[in-house]
């Protein structure tokens, strides 16, 4: 992966998904909010399969990419928590998984004896993902739905934390027993 290059073509389309956020704020229109859903969810497959398919995959991506799909989602669901389309339950279960990511990044940043991981996707994670950008916009053509969904996003990010948390765990002690 190489290292320095930020204004590649992938990252921008990575970057692109701030002003998606931004838009998704200030636009209420449910058709309009579909279509920048849609955007969202086409330049998170298109920025990825472009850094492979062209060989440059950047180590600036590698977290661009996560922090816009983050961005987006807080803001699309902030949006609705706001607009009363969902309960600050339903909100909460929603971001679980990024909300013990975020956690766990900072527990393993802070705490004296944990080494460094480096921090791969994972693909309950990348379900994960996909099921929040489905809710939202199930919330937008299809409300019975919400509850169903936010259960299963619920279910499958507990799973997904479990599995991150033994991925890491496991990342340690390969580490630790080869500097042995």
């Amino acid at each position: 992966m190489e290292r320095g290059r930020i204004f590649t073509l992938p990252n921008s389309i990575s970057l692109s998904r701030l002003l998606l956020a931004f838009a998704f704020v200030v636009i209420d229109g449910p058709w309009q909010r579909t279509v920048l859903i849609l955007s969202a969810a086409t330049t998170d497959f298109l920025d990825g399969w472009l850094a492979r398919r062209g060989n440059s995959s950047t180590v600036a991506g590698a977290i661009i990419d996560p922090f816009a799909d983050r961005v987006f989602v807080l803001a699309a669901v902030s949006a609705y928590l706001i607009d009363g389309r969902l309960t600050t339950v339903q909100f909460f279960i929603f971001l679980s998984r990024d909300i013990a990511t975020a956690v766990g990044f900072v527990v393993a940043r802070f705490i004296p004896g944990l080494t460094a991981s480096a921090f791969q996707a994972r693909l309950l994670g990348k379900t994960v993902t996909v099921l929040q950008l489905a809710l939202l916009l199930v919330v937008l053509i299809w409300p019975a739905a919400v509850w169903p969904l936010i259960l299963m996003i619920g279910a499958i990010s507990a799973v997904s934390i479990v599995d991150y948390t033994a991925a890491l765990e496991r990342a340690r002690r390969a580490a630790r027993s080869s500097t042995a």
